[in-house]
């Protein structure tokens, strides 16, 4: 979904939540033909590498509906939260990608013929069709003007410029998130590694917490205050955001850490029990991950975009250099520690960026008139 979408919700979101709901069908417009050219060039491309791996005919032909659909509700989603419809945002996000689960686990429980891929991957698309009708629903009643009017294709080619420089930035993310479990196999052995994404799991789901509940609904904030020029009460958000993540990642680092024991027993893997010492590293680099969200989406509303892509970028480079560093010296914990610096070096970056700039200490207007 990388290649077909080319992060273009990064310049969208900003510029949406600056245009008037006059506009905003308009520009919507755009990026569908983006999208819409992108999978013209792609499709056939895509249907010969399939072809070279000898995929089944018939997955084949349900990864093409199944793609269209997870990128067209994943955009609808991005977009509601951006307009702070978060609620029909995540009720999507669970018909796309929880609903048809346990339908299927159900299904499956209850009819042995219907235990095969065919039956997933119906399901799943099944799940997009219903995900997309709500969101389509839901984008009629917000009423966007704009669009009968013509694609805007400057408008689309800046975009594409910003979008590129963020997907590069993002690759570099997910680069060293790939990396780390196959240069952790190479070092430990592939025990480890299920120690490592099980526990990996556990700490990331810091991640999707702050991001449901707070994060979702501060961004698009930042992205208003800015556009209003009222950078005392930007600057008041961030910090809010700031406490926010500071009392979930404790609170989240007590109750997981007392749980943990209870979910090995549970599971019942003496190997997990072994390596419980990896959790606490990767906990502190997801709560150090956290604490780069607000700097992030601050720079972010503020289009300064290249501290954001210059300390994705010098991560990746750090988690490499890291890892090189220490495999020899501690080969278990090099992968982890190596994840906590290239963290650290994103939040040193972006928190640099944010507080240096000329909006940064700006009162709020209430403390001005006081």
């Amino acid at each position: 979904m990388y290649l077909v979408g080319l992060d273009f919700y990064t310049y969208t979101t900003r510029e949406i939540l600056k245009a008037s709901n006059e506009q905003r069908g308009k520009m919507l417009k755009g990026q569908a033909a983006l999208s819409c050219g992108l999978y013209l060039l792609l499709f056939p491309i895509a249907a010969v590498l399939l072809q070279q791996v000898q995929w089944p005919v018939g997955l084949a032909l349900w990864f093409i509906p199944i793609l269209v659909l997870e990128h067209f509700n994943q955009e609808v989603s991005r977009l509601l939260v951006a307009l702070s419809e978060q609620l029909t945002a995540s009720i999507i996000l669970f018909v796309r990608q929880g609903s048809w689960a346990l339908v299927i686990v159900a299904l499956m429980a209850y009819d042995k013929e219907s235990r095969n891929l065919h039956y997933v991957m119906a399901s799943w698309a099944v799940a997009g069709v219903l995900a997309a009708s709500l969101g389509l629903f839901k984008l009629g009643r917000l009423q966007l003007g704009g669009w009968r009017s013509a694609v805007d294709w400057r408008w689309v080619k800046k975009g594409i410029a910003i979008s590129m420089a963020f997907l590069l930035a993002t690759l570099a993310l997910r680069g060293f998130q790939t990396i780390d479990r196959y240069w952790l196999e190479s070092l430990a052995g592939i025990e480890v590694v299920a120690s490592y994404v099980l526990f990996l799991g556990v700490a990331g789901s810091l991640m999707t917490l702050l991001d449901a509940g707070f994060i979702s609904y501060a961004y698009p904030n930042f992205i208003k205050l800015y556009h209003q020029q009222k950078y005392g009460e930007l600057n008041q958000s961030v910090r809010k955001l700031v406490l926010q993540t500071l009392f979930i990642s404790a609170a989240f680092a007590i109750v997981s850490w007392l749980l943990l024991p209870y979910l090995l027993t549970w599971i019942a893997k003496p190997v997990y029990v072994k390596h419980i010492s990896l959790y606490p590293w990767l906990l502190l680099a997801m709560v150090v991950n956290a604490f780069s969200m607000a700097p992030h989406f601050a720079l972010y509303a503020q289009g300064k975009d290249k501290p954001i892509i210059y300390s994705h970028v010098a991560a990746l480079i750090a988690f490499v250099a890291s890892v090189m560093a220490l495999q020899t010296s501690w080969p278990l914990l090099a992968v982890p520690i190596a994840l906590n610096v290239s963290f650290a070096v994103v939040l040193a970056i972006k928190a640099f960026a944010y507080f240096t700039a000329p909006t940064a200490n700006l009162p709020t207007a209430q403390s001005q008139i006081s």
